[in-house]
């Protein structure tokens, strides 16, 4: 058996892991246009007509959270997430990227298990019981929870991907995936 199958597959599936982020953040860029526009059209229904819906305020609410949520993994997959390069600036390639796969391994990835775990079962709740908005006019609650653990999954399975390509690079095969 080659030596190489097994990172071969890896690397196979971290970018078939990408390719889904690439895909879900652009379409999540059109929720922003829908975000703009639910928010323009009530601004003007309530200044024009003095008239306000809980339905669209909550709308927004969850476009923006939408927004985030489904954006993060392509955030991290870009290399657009915060972090402090005060410290970092000054080590070496192969260090930054060890502090990389680190903090994946051990911050990152826990995380977001724990997050899905934690998170599912509210959404099922919700779902389950058709829970409604307490707001007159309302929307169905279970949607918006669902965004919680759909995307956790989406920046676990990105987490994945990034500590593939960091195990890569330190194996001396690949580009440095902290320099994207």
């Amino acid at each position: 058996m080659d030596k190489l199958a097994p990172m071969n597959f890896l690397l196979k599936l971290s970018h078939a892991i990408d390719a889904l982020n690439r895909r879900v953040a652009a379409s999540v860029i059109w929720l922003v246009l829908i975000a703009v526009l639910v928010s323009a059209v009530n601004a003007v229904i309530r200044k024009a007509f003095n008239l306000s819906s809980n339905a669209f305020l909550e709308l927004q609410w969850v476009l923006f959270s939408a927004i985030f949520l489904f954006g993060a993994a392509q955030a991290l997959q870009l290399n657009q997430h915060v972090r402090i390069d005060i410290l970092s600036s000054r080590l070496s390639a192969r260090a930054r990227v060890k502090i990389e796969l680190f903090g994946t391994l051990f911050f990152l990835l826990p995380v977001a298990i724990l997050i899905v775990h934690l998170s599912w079962p509210v959404f099922v709740s919700a779902f389950e019981s058709g829970e409604v908005s307490a707001n007159a006019g309302g929307l169905a609650l279970w949607p918006a929870r669902l965004m919680m653990p759909l995307g956790f999954v989406l920046l676990l399975l990105q987490g994945i991907s990034q500590a593939i390509k960091c195990i890569n690079f330190l194996r001396g095969q690949g580009d440095n995936p902290c320099l994207r």
